[in-house]
């Protein structure tokens, strides 16, 4: 097997969960009492246990997810590669963002642009989602098969509803911020790109991607629009649901959704 065989096998057991050495950390760190710890390999973040594995084992909580490891993330870094594994994404973007950037101007804008960082931070670390992206006026959680488990779907559609809960949608007032959310469930692609000797990056490519974009991008503000695999991989009751049929840019055939919203009854059990 080569090596880039090997690395993209170590990916994909990673990836879905299957990888031994993992398992094998985890029989280990569940021993160890701590208050938080690493939603793949369990080592202790807190307490006397999270001291000992950052000085001894340099393992700490990553940038990527507060709730997982750098042990975990770095393992793939240190071996590039990538798998192709079924995960659901979901895409959040902010309605209208060059016009309330030109009314706020930059200083306000940006105040506001780090507040909803923050509350989509919350939101995708709670819900055990790998943060691929906080850029411009979107953001963007994955919700592997490895940390969200196997329900990987249910969890990132409830995700979504508490994300547009977190920008004001469902109280009182008026929502602080305009949000549209697409969710899709597919096969994708999620590996290194870049050069043995210049800068490497993680990324995920692949339709699924290119669709939840899509989603996201015609939402309304408000608004959570959850293509039907995503729909039946979460176990959603369809009937009482607002479908609607989309020719997304860049797609031949068009694509069948469901529209949901904060106060749409029993979308996720």
């Amino acid at each position: 097997m080569t090596d880039n065989s090997r690395n993209n096998e170590l990916w994909r057991k990673i990836l879905t969960g299957e990888l031994s050495e993992v398992a094998r950390r985890k029989v280990l760190f569940k021993r160890i009492p701590s208050s938080s710890r690493c939603k793949i390999c369990l080592a202790p973040f807190h307490g006397p246990g999270g001291q000992f594995v950052r000085l001894a084992l340099h393992i700490s909580p990553s940038k990527i997810n507060p709730h997982f490891c750098n042990g975990c993330y770095n393992v793939m870094t240190a071996n590039p590669g990538n798998a192709e594994i079924e995960m659901t994404l979901l895409f959040a973007d902010i309605r209208g963002s060059t016009t309330l950037a030109q009314q706020l101007g930059t200083t306000e804008f940006s105040r506001l642009i780090n507040r909803f960082y923050v509350a989509a931070t919350h939101v995708f670390s709670h819900s055990n989602a790998w943060i691929e992206r906080l850029v411009g006026d979107q953001v963007i959680g994955l919700y592997l098969p490895s940390m969200a488990g196997n329900e990987h779907a249910r969890v990132a559609v409830q995700a979504a509803h508490d994300l547009l809960r977190a920008v004001g949608y469902g109280g009182s007032g008026e929502p602080w911020l305009s949000l549209g959310v697409g969710v899709h469930t597919g096969v994708t692609f999620m590996g290194t790109v870049g050069t043995d000797s210049g800068m490497r990056d993680l990324t995920v490519l692949g339709d699924s991607v290119n669709t939840t974009a899509r989603l996201s991008s015609v939402a309304a503000g408000g608004e959570i629009l959850i293509s039907e695999v995503a729909c039946a991989h979460a176990g959603i009751d369809v009937s009482e649901l607002e479908a609607r049929t989309l020719q997304l840019k860049g797609r031949a055939e068009p694509i069948d959704v469901r529209v949901t919203r904060v106060d749409t009854p029993q979308v996720v059990n």
